[in-house]
């Protein structure tokens, strides 16, 4: 077995900075009591300026006057741990969780997204898109990629030959023990995974417990790693807050877009689609205001999903200012990916015919694509209706023309080449609407393709009535 662990240094802090849009302005997350506040995490910046984690929130001001403070959120951290969790789903069916990092089984995923390198090029890209810093790491055991991982991003260790010496030079400090072991070992001399495992198991066992031998042979593979595998809810929601008002619908567009992003990162996961979301615009006091999105057909493109959404938002008018936006799905059917032709000639840029139609739908109204039905009526003229939506046709095995006119007409010029026919459609006798006729397939003197018809038994006198593509 092969497990590629994630770390996710900065979770807590990249949940917060992916609320809103890039800046440099100092910002950190604070936790702690209210006489001991310390500095939970620091941006870029922040860190720039000298302000790092556990510093007491007095010191950071002094240091540096004016930044940002966030309120540590632990269950607001939790959150994001487990829509990544949904995410690494999509790329295996074993998906544990760690503290600040997720494991996934990928031996067998290899064969689906090709050898290690191009896999975490994926990993390392959706990753990227989603907005949070990781190090990524490969191994034989879960618990050996999570100890790696913290120590060499990018380190790929495929045997266990090569895991255990890997693992030698480990300090102790950094190789994930109990805390009681971790703390006690470096005072004895020992300081390395390489000097602890040359020492004898009884002696550990009968001096830390059971639990650091038990944890020397996880990291080893002598021992397999306890682990619940995670399952994606059937469900998903989502809610973004910020510390300020947003009055105008324009400015809700980036929080949409992560939102719809996640949405899409989480249904990839689950290899699910969705047909209807909610969202959700919380205000300072009031009922929230809902936005209902659907559309004609499953899906879960991260742009399609976003462009539906955003074509209802621009719609809307706001009563009063948003200060959270909350994203709702509950009805997740079956996707089924649209097919492509083998060799697509379409430009690259190109959009899809359900991006566009679902984009027509949200920015003209429900009604604004309308979908040809046959009728069980023979007659040409009654035998189509539209209604809106699109949906399946059923296939017409006679040939009728692309484009109907709503009043037949005479055909002017030479006589046609007649193509097929006749058919003659003789109906509409219930209703006082009764015809005769006999229909034909044309080719005309400017060899355009037409449907045209005449009285019954007679060829002349062609009245045209369609032509075809």
């Amino acid at each position: 077995m092969l497990w590629a662990c994630v770390l996710l240094p900065q979770l807590a802090l990249d949940g917060v900075l992916r609320r809103q849009p890039p800046t440099e302005a100092p910002l950190v997350l604070v936790s702690g009591p209210a006489q001991a506040r310390v500095v939970h995490a620091a941006n870029r910046s922040a860190r720039a300026a000298g302000l790092y984690r556990g510093q007491r929130l007095t010191a950071a001001q002094a240091l540096l006057s004016q930044f940002a403070m966030v309120e540590h959120d632990p269950e607001d951290e939790a959150r994001w741990h487990r829509l990544l969790a949904a995410w690494a789903y999509r790329y295996s069916g074993e998906v544990g969780l760690l503290a600040h990092a997720l494991v996934l089984e990928v031996s067998r995923s290899l064969n689906l997204f090709g050898p290690w390198p191009r896999f975490e090029s994926l990993l390392r890209d959706d990753l990227k898109e989603l907005g949070f810093r990781h190090r990524i790491a490969l191994a034989p055991t879960p618990h050996a990629a999570y100890v790696l991982t913290g120590v060499h991003d990018g380190l790929a260790v495929m045997t266990p030959d090569t895991l255990r010496r890997a693992l030698l030079p480990i300090p102790i400090a950094r190789a994930r023990l109990p805390d009681d072991a971790a703390q006690a070992l470096p005072s004895m001399g020992i300081r390395t995974l390489g000097q602890l495992f040359a020492l004898p198991r009884a002696g550990l066992q009968r001096r830390f417990g059971s639990e650091l031998v038990a944890q020397l042979d996880r990291l080893a593979g002598d021992e397999p790693s306890p682990m619940e595998n995670y399952r994606p809810p059937d469900t998903f929601e989502q809610r973004m807050e910020w510390t300020h008002e947003i009055e105008h619908v324009e400015a809700l567009v980036f929080p949409l877009r992560r939102l719809t992003g996640d949405l899409s990162a989480y249904l990839a996961g689950r290899d699910g689609g969705v047909q209807r979301f909610e969202l959700e615009l919380e205000h300072r006091s009031g009922p929230p205001t809902r936005v209902t999105v659907g559309m004609l057909s499953a899906g879960r493109d991260a742009a399609l999903l976003f462009e539906c959404a955003r074509g209802r938002m621009e719609r809307l008018e706001l009563s009063q200012p948003v200060v959270a936006m909350r994203l709702l799905a509950r009805d997740l059917p079956p996707f089924v990916p649209a097919g492509r032709d083998l060799f697509d000639t379409r430009p690259t840029n190109a959009v899809p015919l359900e991006q566009l139609r679902e984009r027509l739908r949200a920015r003209l109204g429900e009604a604004s694509i309308q979908h040809l039905r046959r009728t069980l009526d023979p007659r040409p003229e009654l035998a189509q209706t539209t209604t809106a939506g699109v949906g399946a046709t059923h296939a017409i095995s006679l040939p009728r023309p692309t484009w109907l006119l709503h009043t037949p007409r005479p055909l002017r010029g030479p006589a046609p080449t007649i193509l097929a026919g006749p058919e003659r459609i003789e109906t509409g006798w219930w209703d006082g609407g009764d015809l005769r006729r006999d229909y034909y397939v044309v080719r005309t003197a400017q060899g355009q393709c037409a449907w045209v018809f005449c009285a019954p038994g007679e060829q002349g006198g062609w009245m045209l009535h369609g032509w075809f593509a």
